[in-house]
């Protein structure tokens, strides 16, 4: 049974009660009818879906501020392509394959999912069933976006959507088959409740080892050790990116509670808001002292990323922890960024949007922490659960970048680089007006 089948029983059965306002005093609560129920759950998943699908414009407009002007086009076009690709693959096979048929082990099914019939319901359940598959494949887009900011002004449209393809269609999908689809993590007790591992992680991984695959920009790093920054080129889409992907997280985390039928549920949907909302901010206060602190000036995408690595960090649990839990976590996610920004230069490890210090590595500790605040979760099935998502995510997604790489290739000339992906890969520059060689009178 996956989660979103326990949760959704569970509203109808221990916690389908809901208070209504009474006429006198000491009237008792009225139950809530399943039909009810289930108007209010399904109603949670699809405001949670839509939330999380607005989380691709969040992308997009972080991405966009973080390239170079010669590169805005080509990240739009990845993030509007990626969505699609993604929607397509979660139903194709996507979502079989993550939740049926798993029963404690590693795979679910082949084959495209089946919606609702038209007028139909699925009151056994206790939510529709299209509004289950709708909240989880904008999940599954999210992971792919997290790749995108990563392997950015360097790589091939082309391969990078084949990469997509496979990355949604299954690396993902049998990756969140083992906790959230009942598979042999779930059996084990694993814990991470809107996915710092299951999404964030997982999209990290994959971008970490498709980094290492593709190499540096041209640039970036000297023959010396030095590292030479190549700024992005609108802070105001960056800032604007990071609020967009703020607000979607409600929807990420909150609606991962899985169901408002109940007053309980409501109540616990209204805590993961504020410990969300508290965890983003300590990121950003956190990231904005230490940059102080360590370079006499405060970086504002640092604190972008501070941000976003605080939600990140309180995904894997946003309901059990106190509020001083709640901004001890957020804090040490921005933290992370700060000091793992840097290491990765010294790696020489290109990350162009600081997306692997933010969803693999605040990931990590987010995933690891949880048994601070929920004892049901165990220290020992945390890291194994880690180190499984990690292994596999590097090894599936290694053998796509080298076919991909031996096969078409998957990086640009040095001299398409330097002219720009808007101009050889897409064709529509961002910023006409300012690329080389334009002569506007």
């Amino acid at each position: 049974m996956n989660k979103f089948v326990a949760r959704g029983a569970a509203s109808l059965g221990a916690f389908g009660l809901m208070v209504m306002p009474a006429l006198a005093q000491d009237a008792e609560a009225v139950p809530v009818s399943p039909e009810v129920a289930y108007i209010f759950n399904t109603l949670l998943f699809l405001i949670g879906g839509f939330l999380v699908m607005w989380m691709a414009a969040g992308f997009a407009m972080l991405e966009a501020g973080l390239v170079r002007s010669k590169n805005v086009s080509m990240q739009c076009l990845k993030n509007i392509s990626l969505y699609s690709i993604a929607g397509l693959m979660y139903w194709i096979t996507g979502y079989n394959l993550m939740y049926s048929g798993v029963d404690g082990g590693f795979i679910g099914s082949f084959g495209p999912y089946a919606f609702d019939a038209v007028g139909g319901d699925a009151l056994d359940t206790g939510y529709s069933t299209a509004s289950d598959w709708f909240f989880q494949m904008v999940f599954v887009a999210t992971a792919a976006s997290i790749v995108s900011g990563t392997v950015a002004e360097r790589i091939k449209l082309w391969p990078f959507l084949l990469f997509v393809v496979v990355l949604t269609g299954f690396i993902y999908p049998i990756a969140g088959s083992w906790q959230w689809g009942g598979g042999w993590l779930a059996e084990m007790g694993f814990s991470d409740f809107a996915g710092s591992t299951l999404v964030h992680s997982v999209g990290g991984w994959a971008a970490l080892t498709g980094a290492i695959i593709l190499g540096a920009r041209k640039g970036k790093y000297a023959a010396d050790g030095s590292v030479h920054p190549l700024p992005g080129s609108s802070m105001p889409l960056a800032t604007l990116g990071t609020f967009i992907l703020w607000l979607g997280w409600f929807g990420f985390n909150g609606a991962s509670q899985l169901a408002m039928g109940s007053i309980g549920d409501v109540t616990d949907i209204s805590r993961i808001f504020a410990n969300t909302n508290l965890a983003a901010a300590s990121g950003v206060v956190a990231a904005v002292i230490l940059t102080q602190v360590m370079y006499k000036k405060v970086d504002v995408t640092m604190a972008l990323n501070g941000a976003l690595a605080g939600l990140v960090a309180i995904t894997a649990e946003p309901l059990a922890p106190s509020v001083w839990q709640t901004v001890f976590i957020g804090a040490v996610g921005g933290a992370i960024v700060v000091f793992t920004v840097p290491l990765l230069d010294k790696l020489k490890i290109d990350d162009v949007v600081g997306a692997i210090p933010v969803h693999l590595f605040a990931g990590i500790w987010g995933t690891l922490i949880v048994p601070l605040s929920n004892d049901g979760a165990s220290w020992g099935t945390q890291i194994t659960g880690i180190v499984a998502y990690g292994v596999f995510t590097v090894v599936a997604s290694a053998v796509v970048w080298f076919i991909l790489k031996a096969a078409i290739g998957i990086r640009v000339s040095d001299e398409e680089e330097a002219l720009g992906l808007d101009k050889v890969e897409v064709g529509v520059e961002a910023y006409p007006e300012f690329g080389t060689g334009s002569q506007r009178m």
